[in-house]
């Protein structure tokens, strides 16, 4: 039994092998996620970031920033709906307090709004007639396959939109359709995380 180790004891071992833990990685453990929570409660109308910010001295602020902006970064989406773009709009301008170099995010934020606005709009059209076009494919498939099984016994009218097929379908369109929007969402958000 004694050749037998406990967890804490090999973990104490592989924590030797690995080196000290810097403060600074301390202070990055202890912070990043009180940042983290600052910004997350900030999203949910629960507290004044800005305010809680000023509790934590430079050494610590940076990290709790670190953890705050991870979060608010994350936040922005798409704007499927008013209340996305109403998350958007409060951790974008959240960000704004945040960051040090506000000319190089105004720029990213341009970009950005530029590609929220094109998705609220021309890409509303675009889904409408993705859909539409999915509907109608769908339910000539599904009348095709009913007039062979049913020959003129087959209904008149089917409720395509009720079907696991057409929302199987209309998922996959809407996917590959929002994808390219994704994309480039996902880069601002890398731009956003990299200015100071």
């Amino acid at each position: 039994m004694s050749d037998m180790k406990s967890a804490l004891e090999r973990a104490l071992e592989r924590a030797e092998r690995l080196g000290e833990v810097s403060d600074e990685d301390r202070k990055r453990w202890k912070y990043v996620p009180e940042g983290e929570k600052l910004a997350a409660r900030h999203m949910k109308n629960e507290g004044d970031l800005l305010a809680e910010l000023d509790r934590y001295d430079q050494s610590s602020r940076q990290f709790v920033v670190e953890g705050a902006q991870g979060i608010l970064v994350n936040s922005i989406e798409l704007p499927r709906n008013e209340h996305l773009k109403k998350v958007n709009k409060r951790a974008m301008e959240a960000l704004k307090e945040l960051k040090r170099d506000k000319v190089s995010l105004e720029n990213v934020y341009t970009k950005l709004r530029r590609v929220l606005s094109h998705y609220e709009q021309e890409g509303e059209q675009q889904r409408r007639q993705a859909y539409d076009q999915v509907k109608r494919d769908v339910e000539m498939k599904m009348r095709q396959a009913m007039q062979q099984q049913l020959g003129a016994a087959a209904p008149a009218r089917i409720n395509v939109e009720a079907q696991p097929q057409f929302q199987q379908e209309w998922r996959r369109t809407l996917v590959q359709l929002e994808s390219q929007y994704l994309t480039l969402l996902e880069e601002f958000k890398q731009e956003m995380l990299s200015i100071p």
